[in-house]
């Protein structure tokens, strides 16, 4: 993380009004800002779904038509436990007891990712500087340009007709590929400079990638034969990728969103008012997609408040929105999926040229 990029401290009327906002309105209806009753019951039904689409698959071995219908709705599942479970826990925003946050974001170990390395990409490069060119990770996709600053080669010409492939190979490539490529550079891009890796953290990456190797490869290849379980992984995986790949996207990569050059390691704007710029909403009137989603459909209000948990997002939604058209500022929101989805194609092919 490049802490020599500095926001504006000037003039924060904003950020401080918004705050108090939110404050007082935790404060009036006695709520916590972490997760609340709902928020268990829907780990609970991902979990138990995971374990039971992962059984049938593997020990009941149904007809092949049916096993890789269950393979889309695993990979689905997975995308779920992610955008549900672990999302939250990894920013402390699922509990208020600090424990069970640290256990749940350990269910992206058993996905067969790294919480160490999602913290450090995420959280830290992510939240901070979003699309920012160089700082924020989450844009530096192999094969393809969506931000001005990037290079523009040859192949990017082509990249609105094979990005779905590459949303379909991010999860595995992910688990199987760059998890290993930060392991031994211990560095988050290739730009960055090398990150603490404690010995804990190595032990846990080694052994929570063997029981992952295990459970996803080893068993079912045993069990089911190579064929089947190469094929599960590939249907089951491109799901969960598309699934991961395409709800960041419409976040940060789609039309009105800013890409800001930075200039002498300044950012005009302060903190709130760059993550509005950065972010936008779709499709928030949909409860089944908020429920699916984990409330990341409410984009802006995650970047704004990551401590606060996604069951809130709705409610803070009306309080974020009062307040930039207070201050006058532009506020992202598409009303449905396919808008937004439209977008982000729009931008990648404005982004090939």
């Amino acid at each position: 993380m490049n802490q020599s990029i500095k926001f504006s401290n000037v003039n924060t009327l904003f950020s401080k009004s918004l705050k108090q906002k939110i404050n007082d309105y935790f404060k009036d209806t006695l709520q916590k800002k972490t997760g609340n009753r709902r928020i268990f019951i829907k780990a609970t039904i991902l979990l138990i779904t995971f374990v039971t689409l992962y059984s049938i698959l593997v020990f009941v071995q149904p007809h092949w038509s049916i096993s890789i219908l269950l393979c889309i709705l695993f990979g689905f599942n997975l995308a779920a436990i992610g955008f549900n479970i672990m999302h939250d826990a990894g920013h402390n925003s699922f509990s208020s007891n600090k424990n069970l946050n640290t256990t749940l974001s350990y269910t992206l170990n058993l996905l067969g990712a790294n919480i160490y390395f999602w913290k450090l990409k995420h959280n830290i490069a992510h939240h901070t500087y979003t699309n920012i060119d160089g700082e924020d990770h989450d844009i530096e996709i192999k094969f393809m340009r969506i931000h001005h600053d990037q290079e523009l080669k040859k192949h990017h010409r082509y990249q609105r007709f094979y990005f779905p492939l590459l949303y379909g190979v991010s999860y595995l490539a992910w688990v199987f590929y760059q998890d290993y490529e930060k392991y031994f550079r211990q560095k988050m891009g290739i730009t960055s400079e090398k990150f603490h890796f404690p010995l804990k953290e190595k032990l846990i990456f080694w052994a929570s990638k063997i029981l992952h190797f295990g459970l996803f490869i080893v068993l079912p290849i045993v069990l089911v034969g190579w064929l089947p379980t190469l094929i599960g992984l590939l249907v089951a995986g491109a799901v969960c990728g598309v699934s991961l790949a395409t709800v960041f996207q419409l976040a940060h990569v789609v039309a009105h969103t800013e890409f800001k050059t930075i200039n002498e390691s300044k950012v005009e704007e302060e903190w709130m008012i760059h993550q509005i710029q950065s972010t936008a909403n779709f499709a928030t009137k949909s409860k089944v997609l908020t429920w699916i989603l984990g409330g990341l459909n409410y984009q802006v209000e995650h970047h704004l408040f990551p401590k606060i948990s996604h069951v809130h997002y709705p409610a803070i939604n009306r309080i974020v929105q009062q307040t930039c058209h207070e201050y006058n500022i532009p506020y992202n929101e598409f009303n449905s999926f396919w808008t937004a989805f439209k977008s982000h194609v729009g931008v990648i092919q404005s982004m090939s040229r």
